[in-house]
């Protein structure tokens, strides 16, 4: 997307086909905020947004380059496993970006594999019956952005309640400025931030 008019013309165009505001900020890689802010058309007065979109496709066209980056992952995991004495049975992909991710990285690292769905509109989400079970499980979950880290807070919080433990996120690109949500440690492969100022 190449200017504020296209993500807005992008971001009516998934709303009028029934999206949350969530749903739309997980489609465009933009944090909730902004996607109201868009909405809102707060864009066309002089206000600037605070956000940084990150966008994959050139990764995510060729099931190659994401095993590439799930290669990337696995080694993050083993190196953190390793340095921090923990382990893990399975890895959890958060729906939709995360999944594929988390697919790779479980066969890389011979693993089970767990897939969450956050709802858009509940604080509870679902965890899909065709995949591991969560109870009583160390489990690595994947994603593709963290904005807010909401997200990552409500799949700890759900694992939580159903038995497991996660012991480690890992991200493509953090928006966060912090390492570490719930207790758990965050690693990004791409740590992106807004510097200076407005």
């Amino acid at each position: 997307m190449k200017s504020l008019e296209e993500l807005y013309k992008r971001a009516l165009e998934l709303k009028s086909k029934g999206m949350s505001d969530k749903e739309i900020s997980t489609e465009l890689h933009l944090s909730v905020n902004t996607v109201t802010w868009l909405l809102g058309k707060e864009f066309l007065q002089e206000s600037k947004v605070q956000d940084v979109k990150i966008g994959w496709r050139s990764i995510g066209v060729f099931g190659k380059r994401m095993e590439s980056i799930a290669e990337v992952i696995a080694d993050i995991i083993e190196e953190e496993s390793a340095k921090n004495d923990f382990d893990y049975d399975s890895v959890l992909g958060i729906s939709i970006n995360g999944i594929p991710y988390a697919t790779l990285t479980s066969t890389l690292l011979d693993k089970e594999l767990i897939v969450y769905r956050p709802h858009p509109s509940r604080e509870e989400g679902f965890f899909s019956s065709n995949f591991a079970r969560v109870k009583g499980k160390k489990i690595v979950v994947i994603d593709d952005v963290t904005s807010t880290g909401e997200t990552l807070k409500r799949t700890i919080m759900d694992v939580q309640s159903q038995g497991g433990k996660v012991v480690l996120c890992v991200v493509l690109t953090s928006k966060l400025s912090t390492d570490e949500i719930m207790g758990v440690k965050i690693r990004s492969l791409f740590r992106a931030m807004l510097v200076g100022s407005p």
